[in-house]
């Protein structure tokens, strides 16, 4: 199968990374050389770190990337693509353009896929002069280590869109769960939940980052708490989702002062070096304020 994903960021080189690992010829195309030799250099990192760790081999690492193309250019991406999936910034109007774009490339039969985690894809379909052919597919992060892949199922979407994503996801070695489109679908509704009471409780001195983080991984089994898990995501994009929730189902999830306090600073988590935790080399090596011991 033939798969393009646009974007090369941390979303869009670890989708990349699992298709072409399961056997998928891909195309990872962004609009800037610099960011697609970053993509790049993403996926052999991953890659060496399996070697290292034994968990991939080094003929594993040589076929995974022989089977990665790239490109800058739309029409050097999506042509001839089963099915195209867009890794791009949570912006609904990028989103729909980036559709619309696709679209004007794409054969008749190529399946349209978003991985936003929390906006509308009947929305974001609406664009579309064939709207049965979108879906969403909304994948974790990291992606090469994450097993789930939720697809979302827009108004539109065919019988035979959302029977192609479940088999596609099966075949990448993914374990789909299938839910209707709704603001924040299941997962980012619910995970965003327990992140924005972790935030408040922050905000009212009830426990340090540390310990509200052990409490969710010792008492809950969650393999990373949810401070962490803002941190690593991005605290930007949580506060988006979190703007975006609250227009949609209401005040229960305003987003906190803090969050947006950090987000004003510019310390927006492992990506900046700083967010409620301190990063480097992406590991955590303190906490940003005064939460207690370290």
């Amino acid at each position: 199968m033939n798969v393009c994903v646009l974007g090369a960021g941390t979303m869009g080189h670890g989708i990349t990374q699992v298709c072409a690992m399961a056997g998928h010829e891909v195309t990872m195309r962004d609009i800037e050389e610099e960011y697609v030799e970053n993509g790049l250099d993403g996926i052999r990192g991953n890659l060496q770190g399996g070697v290292d760790r034994g968990k991939v081999t080094e003929a594993e690492m040589a076929e995974t990337l022989d089977r990665i193309d790239t490109a800058v250019d739309l029409a050097d991406a999506v042509p001839g693509a089963d099915i195209v999936i867009e890794a791009v910034p949570e912006r609904m109007d990028l989103k729909k353009q980036t559709f619309e774009d696709v679209e004007a490339l794409a054969g008749d039969d190529t399946v349209i896929a978003s991985n936003t985690s929390s906006l509308s894809i009947t929305e974001i379909a609406s664009a579309l002069e064939h709207d049965e052919r979108a879906v969403g597919l909304h994948f974790f992060n990291p992606v090469h280590i994450m097993q789930l892949v939720e697809i979302v199922v827009p108004e539109q979407a065919s019988e035979e869109t959302v029977a192609f994503a479940e088999t596609f996801v099966d075949g990448i070695d993914r374990e789909p769960v299938t839910v209707r489109d709704s603001a924040g679908f299941a997962s980012s509704r619910l995970g965003v939940s327990l992140g924005v009471e972790a935030i408040r409780m922050l905000e009212e001195g009830v426990a340090s980052p540390q310990d509200i983080d052990t409490a969710m991984e010792l008492g809950y089994n969650h393999p990373m708490g949810p401070i962490e898990l803002g941190d690593v995501v991005g605290l930007d994009v949580r506060l988006d989702i979190l703007e975006y929730l609250r227009e949609e189902l209401g005040e229960r999830f305003r987003p906190p002062q803090l969050l947006k306090q950090k987000v004003r600073a510019g310390k927006l988590g492992k990506k900046t070096g700083e967010g409620f935790y301190v990063w480097e080399d992406g590991e955590i090596v303190g906490t940003s304020g005064d939460w207690g011991d370290d």
